[in-house]
């Protein structure tokens, strides 16, 4: 089964305050294929963190990996380092903020749109450092 990797971060600078994202995509020999950063205005961390994977997900979809390959025989791991947006997103962690509620249910909805095998799991900051720098060169810019 082919793998495709997908490193998000989202940051904000005052929480809530000026925001931004960074997206990696990788192979599985370690290769970055595709990044974006972007500025997507006042929000918090957490909710940067979930405009990041709405926008990996745009992105993947849009891809000439979704397009030209058999999705259903592909694996797509996103890999963050906010444990709690992995585990809120893969049901483990109660979700209280009613707008937090409504960014997972985007990211399902995707999900289940594209009939994607895919699994969000936790890495250590030192694991999503492209991913991160690319929040703050957004925010820098």
């Amino acid at each position: 089964m082919d793998k495709i990797f997908i490193n998000t971060d989202g940051g904000s600078r005052g929480n809530p305050g000026p925001a931004a994202i960074g997206v990696v995509f990788g192979n599985e020999e370690g290769e970055v294929i595709h990044q974006h950063k972007e500025c997507i205005g006042k929000a918090t961390n957490n909710e940067a963190e979930y405009q990041a994977i709405i926008k990996a997900l745009e992105l993947l979809l849009k891809s000439k990996w979704f397009s030209e390959n058999n999705i259903a025989e592909k694996e797509v791991i996103c890999r963050l380092d906010s444990q709690l947006v992995v585990e809120q997103i893969n049901g483990n962690y109660k979700i209280k903020q009613d707008h937090i509620k409504l960014l997972i249910a985007q990211v399902r909805q995707m999900i289940a749109q594209m009939h994607l095998n895919i699994s969000f799991v936790h890495v250590r900051r030192e694991e999503n450092k492209l991913a991160d720098k690319l929040v703050n060169q957004a925010l820098d810019s």
